[in-house]
């Protein structure tokens, strides 16, 4: 199983399922991140949290907690 946060730099994944239960889901569900949408990674931070990511044509921050309940392919 490969999760987002283990996406390189300058790749593109597709979501398949997102982990987790409740407000977490939700809030992931919220941002843009179904399944089946494609994910660009774009930056890491200096220190490598958060993962800065394009969705559906805008730009977005993620916590490596949160990228790592995210599963693609």
């Amino acid at each position: 199983m490969k999760v987002l946060k283990d996406v390189d730099v300058g790749k593109t994944a597709t979501v398949i399922k997102i982990h987790g239960e409740g407000a977490v889901k939700r809030r992931i569900m919220d941002m843009g991140i179904t399944r089946h949408t494609p994910v660009y990674v774009k930056k890491l931070a200096p220190l490598g949290d958060p993962i800065e990511v394009t969705v559906r044509g805008y730009e977005l921050s993620i916590r490596k907690a949160d990228a790592a309940m995210i599963e693609v392919e």
